[in-house]
C-alpha cells in the first residue's frame, strides 16, 4: 500500500498523526487549566476518565498514535540520511532560510519521548493503571486525586525544570511540525504557506504557554492554585 511503501505516503501517515496528537495536547492543556481554578473541578474530570472504558479505549488509540508517529519519524529521518550519503559530511555551512527545529526534528523528538515516559511514571501509572489494578493507593494518593499528584510532581524543583525543558522542545516541535503537515498533506499553497506557519506559531505558543504556567504554578505558587470552590460537574468525586 502506497501509504506505507512509498515515501510520500509515509510522511503523510505521520503528518496526520501528528496532528491528532496536537489536538490531543490542545484538550490536555485546556484540562490543565482547570487544576489551576478548582482542585474539586479538576478531580472530577480525573474521577470521570479515571479506567472507564472509553477512557482506556482513548489511551491506547492515543498510545497507537504516537507509536506510528515515532517509529515513522524514525523510517523517514533514516532514509534521508541514507538518500544523501556520503554528501551529509560534505556540507556545513546551514541554509539561512531552513529552521532550527525543522534541522533539529528528529533530537527534539527524542527529548519528548523521554519527558512523555516520565510523564507517564509521574501521572498515568499512579492514575489509570493504579485504578485498572486496583491498587487504591499509589504515592500516598488516590488514583482521581489528580490534583493532589500534580501538586507532589512539581514540589520538586527538578522534576519541575525537566518538564519545563519537555515543554519547550514540544513547542519548538509543533511550530514547525503544524505547517509542516498542513504542507505535507497539500493544504499549503503560495498563499497559505505563511499562514500556517504563523497559525502554527500561535497554536503552539498559546497551548505549551498553558502548560507552562501550569508547571510554574504550581511549583511557585502551591498554596494560590486550585482555589476557586465549584464543582464543574455534578459527579462525585472518588
Amino acid at each position: 500500500m502506497w501509504l506505507f511503501n512509498s515515501s510520500i505516503g509515509r510522511k503523510l501517515v505521520m503528518s496526520i498523526s501528528g496532528l491528532a496528537l496536537v489536538l490531543f495536547i490542545t484538550f490536555h492543556g485546556c484540562m490543565n487549566v482547570v487544576a489551576l481554578i478548582s482542585k474539586d473541578a479538576y478531580n472530577t474530570i480525573c474521577a470521570l476518565l479515571g479506567s472507564n472504558w472509553y477512557a482506556i479505549a482513548a489511551t491506547m488509540g492515543l498510545a497507537l498514535l504516537v507509536l506510528v508517529h515515532i517509529v515513522y519519524a524514525f523510517i523517514l529521518n533514516f532514509q534521508n540520511r541514507k538518500a544523501r550519503g556520503n554528501n551529509k559530511y560534505a556540507v556545513t555551512a546551514k541554509p539561512d532560510k531552513v529552521e532550527w527545529a525543522s534541522q533539529n526534528m528528529l533530537v527534539l523528538g527524542i527529548i519528548i519521548l523521554i519527558g512523555l515516559l516520565l510523564h507517564l511514571k509521574d501521572f498515568w501509572y499512579n492514575m489509570m493503571f493504579a485504578e485498572i489494578i486496583g491498587q487504591p493507593l499509589l504515592g500516598g494518593l488516590e488514583p482521581t486525586d489528580g490534583f493532589g499528584y500534580i501538586q507532589q510532581t512539581f514540589s520538586n524543583p527538578v522534576i519541575a525544570a525537566l518538564y519545563v525543558i519537555w515543554i519547550v522542545a514540544i513547542w519548538f516541535h509543533l511550530t514547525h511540525g503544524i505547517w509542516s503537515s498542513m504542507q505535507t498533506m497539500g493544504l499549503s499553497g503560495h498563499i497559505w504557506f505563511n499562514r500556517w506557519k504563523c497559525i502554527g506559531q500561535i497554536w503552539a505558543t498559546v497551548v505549551m504557554l498553558i502548560f507552562l504556567i501550569v508547571v510554574l504554578g504550581f511549583a511557585f505558587f502551591p498554596d494560590y492554585v486550585g482555589q476557586c470552590d465549584f464543582k464543574l460537574l455534578p459527579f462525585p468525586v472518588k
